[in-house]
């Protein structure tokens, strides 16, 4: 179950998750969040965020045509086989060194 703390000011903070990942797959994010220039917690959220997506729309479009999706390891291995987006350019919170 999610967890939620309160900021200083008293606001909720978002819902925390604790996930246990295989030392192979936290390399493989560890590499992607790199990468994109993203720490590993947002690659995590954007990684299930289209996962889920992708997830919802095919249930809701066609929950038959493809039964290894609806089971967990099908959603999983089509949520690893997926290729990463990639940033439109650098952050705004990092500087570019010209050589």
């Amino acid at each position: 179950m999610a967890t939620r703390q309160n900021s200083l000011n008293g606001k909720p903070k978002s819902p925390r998750v604790q996930v246990v990942l295989p030392e192979s797959l936290c390399d493989r994010l560890t590499a992607l969040a790199a990468q994109e220039s993203r720490t590993v917690s947002n690659m995590a959220k954007v990684l299930i965020q289209e996962g889920v997506r992708n997830y919802e729309k095919m249930q809701t479009s066609k929950p038959e045509a493809n039964p290894a999706i609806t089971s967990t390891e099908g959603f999983r291995s089509a949520l690893e086989a997926q290729e990463p987006k990639r940033l439109k350019g650098a952050p705004k919170r990092l500087r570019l060194q010209r050589p």
